[in-house]
């Protein structure tokens, strides 16, 4: 599992392909479902890119879970944001996929202030949302999106309490 932030602006994702081409890395990749209408559907696709349809429930994080278990090599990045627009807390799905699949979460990022990006730590998720949550916190204090008024403080509705 590897988080793609700040997600801040289109110009991510043809980032995220250049590091996956310079890093030798075969992903996946979650997209709302609109783009891949039409012509460039084909394209996103072969890609990597897997089509999230918003505005359903269809139960993501199983199926996600799912294609880790089919997927022995199975890379899959998640914008956890789920926008580029800001928002105050994150999707927590691949949280829960993560968990679940019992694979580490990669901390993925793009700096634009420093003109950099790449991977941080793997966190293994341990069920306890706050502790975990820290660590995810404390890398992405000082990463700096396109649009740095568009990421907000990683954080998660379930932070509250642990995971029963």
């Amino acid at each position: 599992m590897l988080i793609a932030a700040p997600h801040t602006s289109n110009w991510d994702l043809a980032y995220l392909l250049a590091f996956a081409e310079v890093f030798d890395l075969r992903i996946s990749f979650m997209m709302k479902d609109s783009v891949f209408r039409g012509p460039f559907g084909p394209l996103f696709r072969s890609l990597g890119g897997i089509p999230i349809r918003r505005h359903l429930r269809e139960n993501l994080v199983k199926q996600m879970i799912e294609l880790f278990r089919a997927r022995e090599d199975l890379v899959l990045v998640v914008p956890a944001e789920g926008t580029r627009d800001r928002v105050e807390v994150w999707k927590s799905g691949f949280y829960h996929i993560a968990r679940e699949a019992e694979v580490p979460i990669v901390l993925g990022y793009l700096d634009y202030a420093r003109k950099r990006g790449g991977f941080g730590p793997a966190v293994v998720p341990t069920g306890r949302f706050r502790e975990d949550m820290e660590v995810i916190r404390d890398f992405y204090a000082d990463k700096t999106g396109r649009h740095p008024a568009l990421f907000g403080e990683p954080r998660l509705r379930e932070e509250a309490e642990p995971l029963a």
